[in-house]
């Protein structure tokens, strides 16, 4: 997807210029960022001012051309932050609603997106009778099959509990990897969201384009941190389950070392994501001993942002991957950090919570 957008609301002005390509495209933004414009531009439920939009070689809005294709013809599925199912209808008639939109030849098996978000003991109940998490898996499965060349999905974990939401996100990263492998465009201002669903990571700020890039390299990079929060920073590595233990923790592997942590419940063998935060880095000038944190990495400064507070954000090359801390000012002056610094990172097992384990 190709797409340039340029947009005024009053004293606020929308001005972008993003590409995406497979896999789950996030847009992160902080509230009034212009993320849902964005969404809804795509959608075709707002004519920019000016803006450009190509999907697969075609073009779905040109303003310079008049062109702007109406939005039950883009062939996108939309998922908006509340479910908006009809409430007169069952779990099955709610999905095949969804089916009276699918383009000859393009129709998805209806039993494969049941089998895929688990609905198959919901097809008789009516959505009053369904948690927001249960709601939310049966508008994305009546998305699908309306047989969408793209997903476009608006918050769709907003409205729910932290419970319901680690309920649902194991589905979306199955619709991830699964056989469908739909390009989804994913608007969210949850952090642990789209560090465990998106390839692709583009941030806003004040309707402007302020990063974007790949997931693991956007977030690795200190400059970024304003932009997340300071208490949401941190990298994204990919690990191997090596072992399980009777103890709780598992062995994964990673390319600067092994790593033991709790809450790993994928299969040994397994590929698995790993959000590590900034602020459970520690580091040291020394191997440490005696310590009863589990991991200790051998890693390399690489950068050092200082902002204008009392923190730094320290960009660590950990094997192939990029690790970042966060310590004080004062700490990178006694400890003479600089780029090339050969150094220690500490994490304790228990920092890289459960939650920020995913598929």
């Amino acid at each position: 997807m190709k797409l340039r957008l340029k947009h005024s609301f009053g004293a606020f002005t929308l001005d972008l210029d993003m590409q995406a390509g497979g896999g789950i495209t996030a847009l992160f933004g902080r509230s009034g960022a212009g993320k849902s414009t964005v969404i809804n531009a795509v959608a075709g439920l707002l004519r920019p001012d000016t803006g450009l939009l190509e999907v697969d070689g075609e073009t779905l809005m040109d303003t310079a051309r008049g062109i702007h294709t109406p939005p039950h013809k883009r062939r996108f599925g939309t998922v908006f932050q509340d479910a908006r199912l009809f409430p007169h209808l069952t779990v099955a008639q709610n999905l095949d609603f969804g089916t009276r939109y699918a383009p000859r030849g393009a129709k998805v098996p209806r039993d494969d997106v049941i089998s895929l978000l688990g609905l198959a003991a919901l097809l008789g109940r009516r959505p009053a009778t369904l948690s927001g998490g249960e709601k939310q898996r049966v508008a994305l499965g009546r998305a699908l099959l309306s047989g969408p060349r793209m997903l476009l999905m608006d918050e769709p974990l907003a409205s729910l509990d932290s419970a319901r939401k680690q309920e649902i996100l194991p589905y979306l990263e199955h619709l991830r990897d699964g056989p469908l492998r739909l390009p989804i465009l994913y608007v969210s201002h949850a952090v642990d969201e789209i560090t465990r669903l998106a390839d692709t990571l583009v941030l806003l700020k004040d309707g402007r384009i302020a990063a974007q890039g790949a997931l693991r390299d956007v977030m690795a990079d200190p400059a970024a941190v304003p932009l997340l929060g300071v208490r949401e920073a941190g990298a994204v590595i990919e690990a191997e389950v090596v072992s399980h233990a009777d103890d709780g923790l598992s062995r994964l592997r990673i390319s600067a070392g092994m790593l033991e942590l709790p809450g790993v419940h994928a299969p040994v063998g397994a590929r698995v994501r790993l959000r590590i935060m900034a602020q459970d880095v520690m580091l040291s000038r020394e191997k440490p001993i005696g310590l009863s944190a589990l991991n200790i990495l051998p890693v390399a400064v690489k950068a050092i942002h200082q902002g204008d507070g009392p923190g730094a954000a320290i960009a660590l090359q950990a094997g192939s991957d990029i690790l970042l801390a966060r310590i004080t000012r004062r700490a990178v002056a006694a400890m003479d950090l600089r780029a090339g610094a050969q150094i220690y990172a500490v994490l304790k097992a228990t920092t890289v919570a459960p939650s920020s384990i995913g598929q």
